[in-house]
């Protein structure tokens, strides 16, 4: 590659990250979402207790066989009850095994009664999703009065999933005296093309402190555009080296919501991140290990199937990998 068009990238990018201007935007659903016309920072006080009971939902995917025309993929969605600062529940979720492609991704949706239309394609991404938000309607249905209920990601399924689903979920939580809540790991919230938290990450640390805990309201979502929802960004812990986007539903106290996941979000190993959340993500995940061990299980039914060795090989062999070894 030519270091000049190395060069190029690089300026390109230089601009754009010692930007300090530029207008508010999503780089991923900029068009559900109506943005402050400013961001004000203001001081964050933690909850003197924690709730006494936190449901955290994430879900895992991975693609175990791929040949092209068709792929065999694994989804899982773990669900975590903390209840008075003890771990009374980690589930992993069943692994759920789906052939994509060639039409038969609709199998996929009808055994795991996805509501879309006929003619909505279908991938991976989906049907991840749509496993965390049944995942979700599993927690609000445990839940006691007062609990708060954390998903992994914002609180806007995939655009392919009816918004009258969430606006269900909703209701239900609210009725219940419950707190949803969408937690971010890596946003893609900007402003004029340049992360959004990280420059008011650097906003805080000159105007509030470098420990400051702090919250800010981004933006809301149309009236058009499904249940509305706040956009927050958060930094929940002092020692935060991160601050994170945080979806509440309209209606919901910013600093009350934001205060008691405060105090779920101070563990010493990543401080900042809602410790339930955290052990979700390590539950729901879909490792290298566990794809083996999803292929070996494929392998062992391929031969009761009567499928050939050189079928099998020819129909999933990875020719880039093998060419990137010779």
């Amino acid at each position: 590659m030519e270091a000049t068009t190395i060069d190029h990238a690089a300026s390109r990018l230089a601009a754009i990250l010692n930007g300090a201007g530029g207008l508010l935007g999503d780089a991923v659903n900029h068009s559900d979402l109506v943005f402050e016309p400013a961001v004000d920072l203001h001081p964050l006080s933690r909850a003197a207790a924690s709730p006494a009971e936190v449901w955290a939902v994430d879900g895992g995917q991975a693609l175990v066989a791929d040949a092209r025309c068709l792929q065999v993929v694994v989804t899982r969605a773990a669900r975590v009850c903390w209840r008075n600062g003890v771990s009374v529940l980690e589930e992993e979720g069943d692994l759920h095994a789906h052939v994509l492609g060639c039409g038969e991704e609709r199998a996929a949706i009808a055994a795991r009664g996805l509501p879309i239309g006929p003619d909505t394609a279908i991938d991976l991404n989906l049907l991840r999703d749509w496993a965390e938000w049944q995942a979700v309607e599993r927690c609000l249905a445990d839940a006691d009065p007062g609990s708060l209920v954390l998903i992994d990601g914002d609180l806007q399924p995939d655009w392919r999933i009816p918004s009258v689903h969430l606006a269900g979920l909703l209701e239900r939580a609210a009725s219940g005296g419950l707190t949803m809540a969408g937690v971010t790991k890596h946003s893609s919230l900007h402003r004029g093309g340049a992360p959004l938290l990280g420059l008011l990450e650097r906003q805080a640390e000159a105007t509030l402190g470098a420990r400051a805990m702090w919250w800010t309201k981004v933006a809301t979502t149309r009236p058009d555009a499904g249940p509305g929802l706040q956009v927050l960004v958060a930094r929940l812990d002092p020692d935060a080296r991160f601050s994170f986007r945080v979806d509440l539903p309209e209606g919901t106290d910013p600093e009350g919501a934001l205060g008691a996941i405060s105090a779920v979000a101070d563990d010493a190993a990543f401080p900042g991140y809602p410790y339930p959340l955290s052990v979700a993500d390590r539950l729901a995940a879909c490792p290298s290990w566990l794809r083996e061990e999803v292929w070996s299980e494929l392998d062992e039914s391929f031969d009761r199937l009567g499928v050939p060795l050189d079928v099998r090989e020819r129909a999933f062999t990875d020719r880039h990998r093998l060419m990137e070894r010779a």
